[in-house]
């Protein structure tokens, strides 16, 4: 979608304390301000110890290498002291196993000396920053947006973390017109904007000598009817890495896209509370295992209720109905709980694990999809990769704690896999020795790793279109329909999902749902079905 430019008016009168002012009535600060500038030089003492590098033959000194630890030098510290050829050299030599040593090839090292020094330590000291809330205005937590009675205020609060250095001003930009002001807090007065919002920079200047860092963001305030003509209330909304008030909705700041005004479909929302979740869908697949592990009695049903193929007959569904009810709820306020701690529509996830396995948590129909949500190998590779805070909680579970802190990328393929394979095993709760042949415990924590899996699609989805199209997810394309690329990336993979987005591109078609979805290739054409199916 096009940005349009909208007219922000500011206040031209005099005004006093922390109301933000035109910026025209002071020097011009530096475009872009020059941002930290925040380094200083600690000295501490440390020992050091020396090590010789000495030839077997002759025991001639080539190189000395000091290190701040009792052991050994390491190979990059000799590297580093000794230089590429005696390292190359020393690390091809055959290990010295003769009588005499003095006749072998090579080098050895040996301790030399300790001694307590002095060393200078650069140090980056924190910086200054800026941060955004709302003044006069209701967060609704249920919409993920704020819903106002008059046009509020954007409070910017400047934030200095060094001691003795306080924040002399907050200065920006909103839809291009400068402010500023001379104070740590900035009440900026905002004006009407249309659907695309207004863009924002501010940065924060401090006693130090330096500015915060260059923050960016997009404000919208759209009026909207609620059904009294004597109130009309303004929905106010901010996607910024700075924002402090209630959580946006998930993934619209990645995406930089504004979910619709008033708030998410409902598809994309959270109720008030668990109890809204409650559904009482006759699922068959659940059904049919809820007979086999006997929780549902369907012996007076033709050959049990059952049908071939691991089907249930009309009997059996009828039989099974009040437990399929019951069942299909028992995770709800799992699902709750996860949605307020992880930001995933309570809505999406349900509606995600109706579709995957009917909310039977084990492995469907013997494929190597499992647990709720049907994670694969791929689909934990995803997770590892795209969601890095969760791997960071989730690796030292599987893996020493100092591999994990490489990087999933930096890990070798054995530690990789391991990691896939224990996400897989997480969700898993099949238990051949457990009531009902299931883990219930692993199944309720399973709730968590698909919610984050979830996030993981949605960064992958944006990083495919960013990558396509040159520009953010949210310039192209509607909050709503980045949600259903993103079940597209979950479901069918990121090559799908880019090979129907490259395909309405280069037919000059919108990047619109319908659009997108036509030019899925054969091989992924089960996605539509899989996207209508829960964003209905």
């Amino acid at each position: 979608m096009k940005k349009r430019r909208i007219g922000l008016l500011f206040i031209l009168v005099t005004l006093m304390g922390s109301l933000a002012t035109p910026a025209q009535g002071r020097a011009a600060a530096p475009n872009p301000p020059p941002g930290p500038d925040r380094f200083t030089v600690i000295t501490v003492n440390y020992t050091a110890f020396t090590w010789w590098m000495a030839t077997w033959r002759g025991s001639e000194v080539v190189c000395s290498v000091v290190v701040d630890h009792e052991d050994a030098p390491t190979p990059d510290e000799i590297y580093r002291d000794c230089g590429g050829v005696i390292y190359d050299d020393w690390l091809a030599q055959d290990p010295c196993i003769k009588k005499k040593p003095s006749t072998c090839d090579g080098y050895y090292i040996y301790p030399v000396s300790s001694e307590v020094i002095e060393k200078e330590i650069p140090t980056h000291l924190p910086e200054a920053s800026a941060w955004l809330t709302l003044e006069d205005c209701v967060p609704v937590v249920s919409l993920s947006t704020n819903i106002c009675e008059a046009i509020p205020k954007l409070v910017i609060t400047g934030q200095e973390p060094l001691p003795n250095e306080t924040i002399i001003g907050v200065e920006g930009t909103l839809d291009g017109e400068p402010f500023y002001c001379e104070e740590a807090v900035c009440k900026l007065p905002l004006q009407p904007t249309d659907e695309d919002g207004a863009a924002l920079e501010l940065w924060a200047w401090s006693s130090y000598g330096d500015s915060s860092p260059v923050f960016t963001g997009q404000v919208r305030v759209v009026q909207a009817d609620e059904g009294d003509p004597d109130q009309l209330y303004w929905y106010v909304d901010v996607l910024s890495s700075q924002w402090q008030g209630e959580p946006l909705a998930t993934c619209a700041e990645s995406w930089q896209s504004f979910p619709p005004v008033g708030g998410p479909p409902e598809w994309l929302s959270t109720p008030l509370q668990s109890e809204e979740l409650s559904s009482d869908i006759p699922y068959t697949y659940l059904a049919a295992n809820l007979i086999l592990q006997g929780a549902v009695d369907a012996r007076a049903c033709v050959d049990g209720g059952l049908i071939p193929g691991g089907g249930v007959n009309t009997c059996g569904l009828e039989a099974s109905r009040p437990v399929v009810v019951e069942w299909q709820n028992r995770f709800d306020s799992l699902i709750f709980n996860t949605s307020q701690a992880s930001g995933v529509p309570a809505r999406l996830l349900k509606n995600l694990f109706a579709r995957e396995s009917q909310f039977w948590p084990g492995i469907f129909r013997a494929t190597g999809d499992v647990g709720l949500g049907q994670l694969t190998e791929n689909g934990a590779d995803t997770t590892m990769i795209w969601n890095p805070s969760f791997f960071n909680q989730f690796c030292p579970l599987v893996l020493p704690s100092e591999d994990c802190g490489k990087g999933y990328f930096h890990l070798d393929e054995d530690q990789q896999l391991l990691l896939r394979q224990g996400l897989i095993s997480s969700v898993n709760a099949t238990c051949s020795d457990c009531p009902l042949g299931l883990d219930l415990t692993q199944a309720d924590f399973s709730v968590n790793v698909f919610a984050h899996t979830l996030l993981a699609n949605c960064e992958q989805a944006g990083r495919v279109v960013r990558n396509l199209t040159g520009t953010a997810p949210g310039d192209t394309a509607s909050y709503e329909d980045l949600w259903k690329f993103t079940l597209v990336n979950y479901n069918a993979g990121p090559g799908c999902l880019g090979d129907a987005i490259e395909g309405a591109l280069g037919q000059g078609r919108a990047l619109t749902w319908p659009d997108v979805s036509s030019f899925l290739p054969e091989a992924c054409a089960a996605a539509i079905d899989y996207v209508n199916d829960i964003s209905q």
